[in-house]
């Protein structure tokens, strides 16, 4: 387990209580496992700004599948990138809507570049890339934090 360093932080009583009540309603066992969470999420936030960064990311696109060559074209995108697309879920929503599901796994600015073009084509209604900098799961998990070996994952 690596080092652990201790330190006071002045903060507002209201603040502190509502974060606790926050942290309970998440699952949190205490007050610095939350922080810890709240630290690291920050990092992470960062670290996806640089774009030479290796991501890993999930993009949702929801289209309308009678708009002329959507489909074709939205694949046709997919294959040109392959090295990005580790995979793709189809999911059929109604008779007229359809979501695809992408996996990416790359360097940032290709994997933005991807999700630009896919959520601006014609016919997509919506889209929504969530991204994760993998180096900084790495650095994190280096510390050895215990959470790293668990096997525990927290989905806040």
């Amino acid at each position: 387990m690596s080092e652990i360093t201790r330190f006071g932080v002045s903060i507002e009583t209201a603040l502190v209580e509502a974060f606790d009540t926050l942290s309970k309603e998440k699952g949190f066992a205490n007050r610095s496992d939350a922080l810890r969470q709240c630290m690291r999420n920050a990092l992470q936030e960062e670290a996806n700004t640089n774009p030479d960064a290796n991501v890993s990311g999930v993009l949702s696109v929801i289209y309308d599948h009678h708009n002329s060559d959507l489909s074709k074209k939205l694949t046709g995108l997919q294959h040109e990138v392959h090295e990005i697309v580790m995979t793709s879920l189809h999911v059929h929503l109604d008779l007229h809507h359809c979501l695809e599901v992408m996996i990416l796994k790359g360097r940032n600015c290709k994997v933005q570049e991807l999700a630009d073009k896919l959520s601006t084509a014609r016919g997509v209604l919506k889209a929504n890339l969530a991204i994760t900098s993998i180096d900084t799961l790495a650095n994190s998990c280096h510390t050895h934090d215990k959470h790293c070996h668990t096997g525990k994952h927290n989905h806040n």
